[in-house]
Order: C-alpha cells, then sequence, then structure tokens
C-alpha cells in the first residue's frame, strides 16, 4: 500500500531518509518541470528545485493537514518569484491558445495549430515562429500573471489551489488569468493556436 504524502513528512520528521526521498520521487519531475516553464532555464530551474526541497526539508514540521502537493508548489513559487525580486530573470513558457475562464479551472488552453508529426517544412517553419512569438508575449505578461497562468494551465491546479499558494482570492486569481489571456488575444490576433 502506497503511503500518504502526509506520512511520509511524518516518517521524515521521525528520521526516517528514505521517506524524503520517497517525496522527491514523487513530485519531483512535476516540480522541476514547474520550475522549467517558469524561468525557462533548466539549470536555474535545477538550483530552484534544490533551494525548494532544501526549504521542504528545514520546514517539513509546519506542514499542517494533508495538502502537501499546494504546500511544495507554494514553497517552489515563492522561491521563484524571491528569484525574480533579486533580478533573475523568471519566464514562463507558451500557452495554446486564449479561453474563457470563468469556471473553477482553466480548461484545456486548446489544440495545436499545426499537427505535431507534421512533416511539411513551411507548416514546420510557421509553427516555430508561433511558439517564439507566443513566448515572447508570455514573458512580456507581469509576472503575478505569468505565475498563475503555469499553475493553472501546465500544472492543472484548481483555481482554489492557486489561490492558496499565491495567497490571494479565487477572484484575484481569476482576474489574472483573464489579465494574462486578454493580454496575449490582443497581442498574438493571428495566432489561433500554438504548441506547448
Amino acid at each position: 500500500m502506497e503511503k500518504t504524502d502526509k506520512s511520509l513528512i511524518d516518517a521524515h520528521l521521525q528520521g526516517d531518509s528514505e521517506a524524503f526521498g520517497e517525496l522527491v520521487r514523487r513530485y519531483g519531475d512535476s516540480l522541476l518541470g514547474y520550475l522549467t516553464k517558469i524561468c525557462r532555464n533548466r539549470e536555474q530551474a535545477k538550483d530552484l528545485f534544490q533551494e525548494t526541497f532544501r526549504k521542504v526539508h528545514e520546514k517539513a514540521h509546519t506542514l499542517r493537514g494533508s495538502q502537501f502537493k499546494s504546500w511544495l508548489y507554494t514553497i517552489a513559487t515563492r522561491v521563484a518569484m524571491d528569484a525574480l525580486r533579486k533580478g533573475n530573470r523568471v519566464r514562463m513558457v507558451s500557452l495554446n491558445q486564449q479561453v474563457d475562464c470563468d469556471g473553477e479551472n482553466c480548461p484545456q488552453l486548446g489544440a495545436l495549430a499545426v499537427a505535431a508529426d507534421c512533416d511539411d517544412p513551411a507548416q514546420e517553419a510557421v509553427k516555430a515562429e508561433n511558439k517564439q512569438l507566443v513566448r515572447q508575449a508570455v514573458e512580456s505578461l507581469p509576472d503575478r500573471q505569468r505565475v498563475t497562468l503555469v499553475l493553472a494551465y501546465y500544472q492543472g491546479l484548481s483555481y482554489r489551489e492557486v489561490a492558496k499558494i499565491l495567497d490571494c482570492s479565487i477572484g484575484t486569481v481569476k482576474t489574472q488569468m483573464f489579465r494574462a489571456l486578454r493580454t496575449l488575444a490582443q497581442r498574438l490576433p493571428d495566432i489561433s493556436g500554438v504548441a506547448k
């Protein structure tokens, strides 16, 4: 039977070194992917990853309840935002297309503009150009909007979870998503969809 995150934290606090390793294995790939999407620099993401798990190790005794994933992403987001405030340019990645995000979760942001298995060089060139345009547009978003976008879309977190991570209301999360998507729609009017 697989142990819960909370039981692994409890075991870690009692000196079980394998318990913390299991948490890193369980969430490591997802967290590293998240941090890479924020900063678009794998080396910086690895540094932020290490710092995040260092803080998890140090603050394990403060975890209340069983919401380890939200707690982990809260720490990771704060580590990334601190790096940004210190002048390390944190950049986000692209998204697919403008959607209406009025619900609790932002729906999938759309299909690719060009099929992934496309062999046409002209279409591949358009696809690559669209990716670059979207990256630039997303990178130009205010930091809070970019982080909100990555948490809600790429990490698939609910608005409630994003609000908890960013220490704000669900309404603020919805507003940040709306503003980000509106800005991207204005900056990218000719792109009907782009690849991740």
